[in-house]
């Protein structure tokens, strides 16, 4: 009977442990996509007012051309390949608008972590509590 509870805890703490390491690495991706978004908003401000500036522009996997800017107007995918004008101040409330999604999705994940580690210190204690 001991042994079967024994089976089940461990069962248990890797099932929680399995979480976890998901958890953290959902969290890794949403941290960067932040850090990316933040930086490219960033980026985007460097461009205002940048008509006529030579810019350095990625045409894809590590490939960049020098590119001279004729227009401050920028083309954005919004998803499903549909791309729209926009202008730079509402390409950045776009991202804007991306970060803070990103941000809940971060506290909503910082908080399923916390709980589950809460979890884990309960079965420690009761685990130490019946030895």
């Amino acid at each position: 009977m001991e042994e079967q509870k024994q089976q089940e805890l461990m069962f248990k703490l890797a099932m929680y442990e399995q979480q976890i390491k998901q958890l953290n690495e959902q969290l890794e991706a949403v941290e960067k996509a932040i850090a990316d978004s933040s930086s490219l908003s960033l980026n985007l401000e460097n461009l205002k007012n940048g008509k006529e500036k030579e810019i350095v522009a990625s045409i894809g996997k590590g490939i960049f051309a020098r590119a001279k800017l004729i227009s401050e107007e920028l083309l954005v995918d919004i998803g499903g390949k549909n791309i729209v004008k926009k202008s730079i101040p509402e390409a950045q409330k776009l991202i804007g608008s991306q970060v803070n999604k990103l941000s809940e999705i971060k506290f909503e994940i910082e908080k399923n972590l916390e709980a589950m580690n809460s979890e884990l210190m309960k079965m420690f204690l009761e685990a130490q509590e019946k030895q």
